[in-house]
């Protein structure tokens, strides 16, 4: 029975040790297993990440491909719009006009977007008084955008070339919750005047816009102008503008001044001056950008008392602003001038500023903190000196011509002079304080 017993026990520690063993080879496997399975756990992160490295840069090879698609789209288009454009100069007899019968005074480029109604009404009063002198005003409509009832509009017309600004780019505004339709305007001045002097040759262009009608003799006044242009390089453009040409505010079609102050709305430059503009054009607010010192450099801009363009465009990219007040009144000039027989050389600068400065002399000198009544009951021309921007726009206000000022200079004003018509044919001068030192007065 001991025998037995024993060998029963000696069974038990072979069984255990047996036991032991193979628990020891289970766990050296499953740690073989652990240490693969680790290293398959980190190889399929490694495949992951190549493959997201894959798809990244699939994805900007797709958005290459997308952008160079989209730039063979464009040049594909502007290559058939230039195409469009020869061959409607060609029928249009343009090129034989402007090469071989006349050198024309100016090119006139009509600037639109999606206005349809507008622009008819625009070409409809140009070509009414471009006829009889076409081959000195060659006229292009040129179109931003694809709007197809502008264009559709612009190519019914036989008597003016049509051109088409299409620009695919993304604008990127300088700050938050400005207007993209500023920048895609001067992006489309650019190209325009870039093309109508480069491509075109002309060397001088007048600039409307879709929502213009001219005077009578808009197109005298601006080949008597070209020549103040050539002669006097002061002269930085000529415009047909005058910001405070409202019917209570001017009485002689016949008068002309100069102004610092740059007043667009149907204006005139040379090549010479779009040269020196054209490699610094602003992204935006290229007019006020004009009226900065450091751009027109002292220079100054031909203007009438009368207006030689109306602005009807009361819906727009400035959504009416001042329309009501500012330009609804607008008298345009309806006396036909011939400005060729006018003896203009007092807007030369060497005589400008003496001429300038006898008439606001004379002007009786009204003070006071009721100046603006004292002058109700003068006669005759008056002047009221204002001491600074602040006192300006309080004596404006008063009378109701325009307030603002832009890089300190009052819009119409020669060397800080702004002068008007009131009620009567007398004239109104708001004088700064230096302005009589500067008039040599």
């Amino acid at each position: 029975m001991a025998n037995l017993f024993c060998d029963f026990r000696f069974l038990l520690l072979i069984a255990a040790v047996v036991f032991i063993y193979i628990q020891m080879r289970l766990f050296a496997t499953q740690s073989q297993y652990a240490d693969r399975l680790a290293e398959a756990v980190e190889s399929e992160n490694h495949c992951t990440g190549q493959m997201r490295l894959l798809i990244d840069q699939i994805s900007m090879q797709q958005g290459q491909i997308v952008a160079f698609e989209d730039e063979r789209k464009r040049h594909f288009e502007e290559r058939l719009q230039m195409k469009t454009l020869l061959q409607d100069l060609e029928r249009k007899g343009l090129q034989q006009l402007t090469d071989k019968t006349q050198v024309p005074v100016a090119a006139v480029v009509i600037m639109a977007c999606n206005r349809a109604d507008y622009l008819d009404k625009t070409i409809k009063s140009v070509l009414k008084y471009q006829t009889p002198v076409a081959s000195k005003y060659p006229v292009f409509v040129s179109q931003d955008g694809s709007n197809p009832d502008v264009k559709k509009k612009a190519l019914s017309f036989d008597r003016l070339a049509y051109m088409q600004h299409l620009d695919y780019g993304e604008v990127e505004t300088e700050r938050p919750g400005e207007l993209i339709a500023y920048y895609k305007i001067a992006r489309h001045y650019k190209w325009a005047l870039d093309q109508l002097f480069y491509i075109h040759k002309f060397s001088r262009v007048i600039i409307l816009e879709d929502d213009m009608e001219i005077a009578p003799d808009f197109f005298s006044y601006f080949e008597a102008a070209a020549m103040l242009l050539d002669k006097d390089k002061t002269i930085m453009a000529v415009s047909s503008w005058n910001d405070n040409g409202q019917k209570q505010f001017v009485h002689d079609p016949y008068l002309l001044y100069r102004s610092d102050f740059f007043p667009g709305l149907g204006w005139m430059l040379t090549k010479s001056i779009w040269d020196e503009l054209s490699p610094k054009w602003p992204k935006a607010y290229w007019d006020d950008w004009l009226r900065l010192k450091e751009n027109h450099k002292g220079r100054q801009f031909i203007r009438p008392e009368v207006c030689r363009t109306y602005n009807f465009g009361e819906h727009g990219s400035s959504m009416g602003q001042f329309f009501k007040q500012y330009l609804e009144p607008i008298k345009l000039n309806d006396v036909q001038i011939d400005w060729m027989s006018m003896d203009l050389s007092y807007l030369m600068e060497d005589k400008y500023v003496k001429h300038f400065a006898d008439v606001v002399k004379k002007a009786k000198p009204v003070y006071g903190n009721d100046a603006v009544m004292k002058a109700f009951n003068v006669a005759g021309d008056v002047r009221i000196e204002y001491r600074d921007q602040s006192d300006f726009e309080n004596i404006a206000r008063q009378f109701g011509i325009f307030e603002e000022w832009k890089d300190g200079i009052p819009r119409t004003a020669y060397k800080g002079v702004v002068g008007f018509r009131h009620q009567t044919q007398r004239r109104i001068f708001l004088v700064g304080p230096d302005s009589l030192k500067r008039l040599g007065i």
